[in-house]
């Protein structure tokens, strides 16, 4: 019986399950909402029994769908996103939430309660703040750990686990309260390379408790992605998932660095071998991640990192990213007055919006060319702050050339020129990641916008990168199950597994001559737009 292998993916609103072969083919997938609570404030919060519950049905879901047995099933791996979960000494939750409502347990990565806090701490120039771009982030595990130490001082005190939620959902399938060197190395500030907390570092910052207790409540066992845990799935856990007891699972990841290993180490199209070291790659979601290997360490300010093996092993990682890439399309596209009649278009022709608009875009003409509708509408679609490579999160986003048009065509416009922001955004962290050394080549694109050829072709022309995109359609599903195969001892290590099972499916190269000119007035126009919000709010500040 050939073996087979789950990767569970957590992301902002859904867990989604895919079941693959050792050769990496997607057998069965599906896919569970899941709730998030918004309030003003920026705070946003979640559940992880509510979580744990979509991981559940999901599984099942995408089991049955295989028509595989269970007992077919050898290996499992997570990731998610890096949100904070808070669990008592029962493993019950404790509440982060204003409201005082214990199922809210979870402050999800998008959640910016902590900017304060996070301004606070990068100030007191500790050391451990070089290996995140010199400026530690909100969305970052010690901002939020501090601010609920000052704001919600009795669930601190009554929490005994403090987990990123990966790290929580691989504790609730075998047991092991076991760490990720993934989570812990990018969130937390873990220093992987001396594999070592820094004590200073919290009671510096006002979280003595860490050292003094020994670090229990946040991690004291850190393993490798893909190692494997305990003794596998628990009995009570199997149940839940439709499993059997003692399967294989792997030290998880976060769920962007899933995207990277299901990309960054595949085959090329005509059989080449991988070189991780010459490919970025980029993870466009709800927020959007972008990720470089180098064999020694960079220090690239406003960029995450380094990070040792957070990732590939003996690899250092910088990451860079967007807060809001796919949530800040769809925020302005809702904005529009033509939305409605979009939603009713897609709607009658049975596909989604974003589908919609992309076909009535390329009926028109060359991708590359519809850009040029574009000519004098600009946006900066910093929305959520700017993660990187300014490292502000309080930039907001700015709009230039807005005009009246209620149709199609100016909802069109907004969203072309929307694309062109990320893409200008993503083209000054490739460059920052160029003049420290990363010799970048290729832009391996994963998540779902990276499904949509109109997408590529404007990643392409706006970086000037090739755009490398692989035959799965599910990549990030794809890096998780490799989590479970090593953990099952399928392969010898993850590079060995990401060759094994990633393949590159197309390539799309940027366009040149009179289209490279214009992005290339429309970047220095989009930089102008930045500087003038930072002027602004400077202004507004005094």
């Amino acid at each position: 019986m050939e073996k087979a292998f789950i990767g569970i993916d957590i992301g902002t609103g859904s867990a989604r399950a895919g079941i693959f072969d050792p050769e990496g083919r997607l057998l069965a997938s599906a896919k569970h909402p899941i709730r998030l609570w918004q309030d003003a404030g920026g705070v946003a919060e979640q559940s992880s029994d509510d979580i744990w519950m979509a991981v559940c049905t999901a599984t099942r879901q995408a089991l049955a769908a295989s028509g595989l047995p269970a007992q077919q099933i050898t290996g499992i791996g997570i990731d998610a996103t890096c949100s904070l979960v808070v669990l008592d000494d029962r493993f019950q939750p404790v509440t982060v939430s204003a409201s005082g409502e214990a199922t809210r347990n979870i402050i999800v990565w998008m959640d910016h309660r902590a900017t304060a806090e996070a301004k606070e701490i990068n100030q007191s120039g500790a050391r451990v703040l070089d290996y995140v771009g010199g400026s530690i982030s909100p969305e970052m595990q010690s901002p939020k750990l501090l601010w609920l130490k000052r704001h919600l001082p009795e669930s601190f005190a009554k929490a005994a686990h403090f987990f990123d939620l990966s790290d929580y959902l691989t504790a609730r399938a075998t047991g092991s309260l076991a760490r990720s060197t993934c989570t812990v190395t990018c969130k937390w500030t873990y220093l992987a390379h001396e594999k070592r907390w820094d004590g200073d570092f919290f009671r510096a910052i006002g979280l003595p408790e860490f050292p003094a207790e020994d670090y229990t409540r946040i991690g004291t066992d850190i393993l490798d992605p893909g190692t494997p845990l305990g003794r596998g799935l628990t009995a009570e856990a199997a149940a839940d998932l439709g499993l059997v007891p003692g399967i294989a699972v792997g030290a998880a990841l976060i769920d962007a660095h899933a995207g990277g290993v299901g990309t960054v180490g595949a085959i090329g199209p005509n059989g080449e071998a991988p070189d991780p070291l010459a490919r970025v790659a980029y993870i466009m979601g709800t927020s959007a991640c972008i990720m470089a290997s180098t064999e020694s360490p960079l220090f690239v300010k406003g960029i995450w990192g380094p990070y040792q093996s957070a990732m590939i092993p003996g690899l250092w990682l910088n990451e860079g990213g967007q807060s809001a890439a796919g949530a800040a399309i769809d925020y302005l596209l809702r904005l529009h007055p033509a939305f409605p009649d979009l939603e009713t278009r897609a709607k009658a022709d049975a596909l989604a919006p974003l589908e919609w608009l992309e076909k009535a875009i390329l009926a028109r003409g060359p991708a590359s060319d519809a850009v040029l509708a574009t000519q004098n509408l600009h946006i900066v679609p910093d929305l959520l702050g700017n993660r990187s490579p300014f490292a502000d999160p309080d930039a907001r986003g700015v709009i230039l050339g807005l005009d009246m048009e209620p149709g199609i065509d100016g909802l069109i416009r907004l969203y072309l020129a929307a694309l062109c922001g990320l893409g200008y955004s993503t083209a000054q962290v490739i460059d920052a990641f160029r003049t420290a050394g990363q010799a970048c080549t290729t832009l391996v694109m994963s998540g779902g916008a990276s499904r949509s050829p109109l997408v590529r072709q404007i990643m392409a022309d706006t970086t000037g990168c090739t755009v490398a995109y692989p035959t799965t359609a599910e990549p990030v599903l794809l890096g998780a199950a490799m989590l479970g195969a090593l953990a099952a001892g399928r392969f010898a290590n993850l590079p060995q597994a990401m060759a094994a099972m990633s393949r590159i499916g197309s390539l799309t190269q940027p366009a040149a001559g009179g289209l490279a000119a214009f992005h290339t007035q429309k970047r220095q126009i989009f930089t102008l737009m930045q500087t003038l919000d930072r002027e602004a709010r400077s202004m507004m500040a005094e």
